[in-house]
């Protein structure tokens, strides 16, 4: 086999999991040489071997097992990256695929830009509408600004990273979610070169797995444990407040409103988390001064209700259904002097249209 190019790694938590799919939209649709590293995680080897179909004896797909005991996905991902000697790496989840030749055109752009990341384009199996995260500035595919590209709203490190600028990088142990956001943050403010394969082949994300790790119901502290990891680790102090208000913008628009969404029905209803919520609150603002005043008026009426104690569960959902439905409460800030900041909502919203 010639020598690999890329080391692309897939852990595997269950026999059950697509991975011969995964590992076909590899092999079967990259030119370049490619190493296939199946990481069988917490279960039996041999299960995740018979499930690999023919692909258990291709040359370039290598099984190894991790048992660890930690519901996790970033043990796994730790050993593969551990594993790793080509150039480059990536990370492809057992019941994810990647479009024919995705791989090629990452590693064409790497090479083409001297990009350290590349960001991949992203589409949701069952979705005809690419994922618009991060609203980068329009057009835009090289030599990207974690600010000025808001880079942070990428959660998920997916596409190609350099060994030799990250063979460093580890998921954070331990975290049964969340544990990708840290990495992500971490590649965004490294202060590396990062490109994105706007239109090139895509990462597809599956939504067919019924026992996914990061889809099980979770506590409010598990859900933002990540929080723990990205404010105790050493690149964060180093981030300046512009840098820290886009990470906490984001964290408000992405994590802080689908953990309300997910609470609403929840055992003892909103009321049972109200407190937790508004800790939780005050947390973010610690950590990145000036980010809750960027968010749009309806961000904040969400927010409020969410927080203010009797509000029924319907109230808090009407007004979380509202941030989408256009008009200028969705586009303006409280103080209407910040509505045109970078990191307001009119011109976040207008790059992710673009």
């Amino acid at each position: 086999m010639t020598e690999p190019l890329v080391d692309l790694i897939i852990p595997v938590h269950s026999a059950e999991r697509p991975v011969r799919r995964a590992v076909s939209s590899v092999v079967d649709h990259t030119r370049a040489p490619v190493r296939v590293c199946v990481v069988a995680h917490n279960t039996d080897p041999e299960g995740v071997r018979e499930s690999l179909g023919e692909f258990a004896s291709h040359p370039a797909l290598t099984l190894l097992h991790l048992d660890d005991g930690i519901p996790s996905p970033a043990g796994p991902r730790n050993l593969g990256i551990e594993r790793t000697a080509a150039p480059y790496f990536s990370l492809l989840d057992s019941d994810d695929t990647l479009r024919p030749g995705a791989l090629d055109s990452w590693l064409e752009l790497a090479r083409s830009s001297g990009a350290d990341a590349v960001l991949a384009r992203i589409e949701r199996q069952g979705s005809d509408t690419p994922d618009p995260l991060p609203p980068t500035r329009p057009g835009r595919t090289t030599d990207l600004h974690p600010v000025k590209d808001r880079l942070a709203y990428r959660a998920e490190p997916v596409g190609l990273l350099s060994r030799a600028r990250f063979s460093g990088l580890r998921y954070t142990p331990r975290l049964r979610s969340g544990e990708d956001l840290e990495v992500s943050a971490r590649i965004c403010f490294s202060g590396a070169s990062v490109a994105y394969d706007r239109h090139g082949p895509a990462y597809v994300f599956g939504n067919d797995a019924v026992d996914r790790v990061t889809a099980a119901r979770r506590s409010l502290a598990e859900d933002f444990a990540f929080l723990d990891a990205i404010a105790e680790s050493e690149w964060f102090g180093t981030l300046n407040r512009r840098e820290r208000r886009v990470l906490g913008v984001k964290v408000f628009r992405l994590h802080f409103f689908d953990a309300v969404l997910a609470r609403l029905h929840s055992d003892g209803g909103l009321e049972a988390h109200r407190s937790e919520f508004a800790a939780l609150v005050r947390r973010i603002r610690r950590l990145a001064p000036g980010a809750l005043a960027l968010l749009s008026r309806r961000d904040r009426a969400a927010i409020d209700a969410t927080l203010r104690p009797g509000t029924d569960a319907e109230t808090v959902l009407r007004l979380l259904e509202a941030r989408w439905l256009g008009g200028v409460d969705s586009i303006l800030t409280r103080n209407p002097l910040l509505s045109l900041h970078r990191q307001g909502p009119r011109r976040t919203l207008r790059d992710m249209t673009v």
